[in-house]
């Protein structure tokens, strides 16, 4: 009996960090917002970018959820700006996908924002952007009829490996109250004209048109969240370099920012000759032998140890990567 009740309590401790591992990792992109762009502007008395706000909110949800690992939203902007990518990037699949490689996901969360404003669809009274007349916010943009909020939005999950969608996902937020869109928000989020908005604050989220747009981000996020099993996992590359060797303990510097997780079975490969387009002088492919595997036992953001197996010793400076 207690034999039994270790192996429980041993297989009850493992269970939760073998189901985290096998979490399908996913990154959210900005929404996109051209078809609301009017009733933003309408609203907030000025361009705003409230699809970034829609991002950080799902971003948010999807990780209290825990069924996803979802990448840092600074990870991802730094990937876009160095691609160079622009705003009309975000509702296409291909570019979702070129970015999901870079980064190493099994998805792309992409999505388009269909309805943001009031329910009567009459447009707001204008006015001085947010951030003016004490950064108050009921004079600028926000409407003098009272009606109740209504957001849409809708969402593609997007195969990093092909561009194919996987999933999609409708969510559609409606308060409960009716009053003025941002009335009652109280204080000043100064620096909405013009730029992004701080959807995630309390101020907002108290407003008639935050409470619809936390109804239809939870929608939406609860629809993905029940399609994380049927995602096909991505074949992530690992590509690294042998920092240290002391005996069969290698140090490699890959770790988690890569992908790279305990258990993990990699190759060891020393780089040879490299074979290259006589017109360009481009390197068209690099010859390289296997030296043996090895098996990942720890594991830091950037680094990595493993327990070496191999006919040959390797050397600091052979190559790592996807065992072969």
């Amino acid at each position: 009996m207690k034999r039994l009740l270790g192996t429980f309590v041993l297989v009850s401790m493992l269970a939760p960090a073998a189901w985290a591992q096998n979490k399908k990792r996913v990154a959210v992109m900005d929404f996109d917002y051209a078809t609301v762009r009017s009733s933003v502007a309408a609203v907030f008395g000025t361009n705003t970018d409230v699809g970034k706000g829609i991002a950080d909110l799902m971003v948010t949800r999807l990780v209290n959820d825990g069924v996803y690992t979802v990448i840092e939203r600074k990870a991802l902007d730094k990937i876009i700006s160095e691609q160079n990518f622009s705003n009309s990037d975000r509702a296409n699949p291909d570019t979702a996908a070129k970015i999901g490689r870079i980064l190493g996901v099994d998805a792309i969360i992409m999505g388009s924002i269909t309805q943001f404003g009031r329910d009567d669809k009459s447009q707001g009274v204008g006015g001085a952007a947010l951030g003016n007349l004490s950064g108050r916010f009921g004079l600028g943009g926000v409407g003098k009829k009272q009606a109740k909020a209504v957001v849409g939005i809708s969402a593609r999950m997007v195969n990093t490996d092909t561009g194919e969608i996987l999933a999609a996902a409708e969510g559609k937020g409606e308060s409960k109250r009716s009053g003025l869109l941002l009335g009652g928000a109280g204080g000043s989020d100064s620096g909405a004209g013009g730029g992004g908005y701080n959807m995630s604050s309390s101020n907002f989220g108290n407003t008639i048109l935050g409470e619809a747009v936390g109804q239809a981000v939870s929608d939406v996020a609860k629809q993905l969240d029940d399609k994380a099993a049927s995602l096909p996992a991505h074949a992530l590359q690992i590509a690294g370099l042998v920092a240290d060797v002391s005996g069969t303990t290698l140090i490699l510097n890959v770790g988690s920012k890569a992908g790279v997780k305990v258990g993990d079975h990699l190759g060891i490969f020393r780089l040879g000759r490299q074979i290259r387009d006589p017109a360009t002088g481009k390197v068209l492919r690099t010859v390289s032998t296997k030296l043996g595997d090895v098996t990942i036992t720890e594991v830091e953001e950037t680094s990595s140890t493993a327990t070496y197996a191999g006919a040959e010793a390797p050397k600091v400076g052979d190559a790592v990567q996807n065992a072969q």
